[in-house]
């Protein structure tokens, strides 16, 4: 039977504090996490130092697997550089393995041959600043109609173009590969898989947002377990980290109840 490697992301339960977090994953026998740097009050946004992540990480036995995200890192001017470079530097001192890189998703630099063009700047940019600190960049393309990088075609053929697959790889995201209807995945390029799920019947694709992300169950309209299914049996062996962003799930009261029966219904279905 094949297993799935469950890792959890910080989204999964804001509200806790690095620590709590990190004994959260490991009460439900996960290893692998993801810290963000947009959740206010919490690390890395209230200035927590980056020794003090990777000594939390060690006293739990987790591995921090990515830094959650450089944001617009598709739009490179000296802003995003030095963005790119504190971010970078925080994840090589708090021990995160990996960067997880956000293209802009405000409408523009979405028109054929810009898109490219800006990105493939920012992958010939970010590849010496990755390679120095030993990090991966984890690219990931979003669904939404107005994101400047929806297709992981696009990015696959920019990092192969490049011959940088050792220090890009590709985030799937299953709610952003049905957003963004692209049949194809890309298993050997594939660094990290986020899962969600979304099961209000009433909402139409188009109008998926993040706040309607929950934690995968029998509702579920992304058809998370086919997804997991298939880059399993394509030869994923990678992470699947729970991305939830609904406030329902963040108001749990018992978050390992609920992240346990996820888990045990995924599990159940590859």
């Amino acid at each position: 039977m094949t297993t799935i490697r469950f890792a959890l992301n910080h989204m999964a339960a804001p509200s806790l504090a690095v620590d709590d977090f990190f004994a959260l994953a490991r009460s439900l026998g996960i290893d692998a996490v993801e810290i963000r740097n947009d959740l206010s009050g919490n690390a890395i946004l209230d200035g927590t130092q980056p020794e003090a992540i990777r000594q939390a990480a060690a006293r739990h036995g987790v591995t921090i697997i990515s830094i959650n995200a450089l944001q617009r890192f598709n739009e490179w001017n000296a802003t995003r550089a030095a963005e790119a470079q504190q971010l970078i530097d925080y994840a090589s001192a708090s021990g995160a393995k990996a960067l997880v890189l956000v293209p802009k998703n405000d409408g523009t630099g979405c028109a054929d041959g810009e898109r490219q063009a800006n990105l493939r700047q920012s992958l010939i940019a970010l590849k010496p600043m990755l390679e120095e600190a030993s990090i991966i960049g984890l690219v990931e393309p979003l669904g939404f109609e107005i994101c400047s990088l929806r297709s992981k075609t696009e990015a696959a053929a920019a990092i192969e173009e490049l011959g940088a697959q050792s220090t890009f790889r590709l985030v799937h995201d299953t709610f952003h590969h049905h957003l963004a209807g692209e049949a194809q995945t890309f298993p050997e390029l594939t660094g990290l898989v986020h899962i969600s799920g979304v099961d209000d019947p009433a909402v139409s694709v188009a109008d998926m947002r993040d706040s309607h992300r929950v934690l995968v169950n029998a509702d579920d309209l992304l058809d998370n377990a086919g997804q997991v299914r298939a880059l399993l049996q394509a030869g994923y062996n990678g992470p699947f980290s729970f991305e939830p962003f609904a406030a329902e799930v963040h108001a749990l009261k018992d978050p390992a109840g609920a992240l346990r029966a996820s888990m045990e219904y995924l599990s159940a279905r590859v």
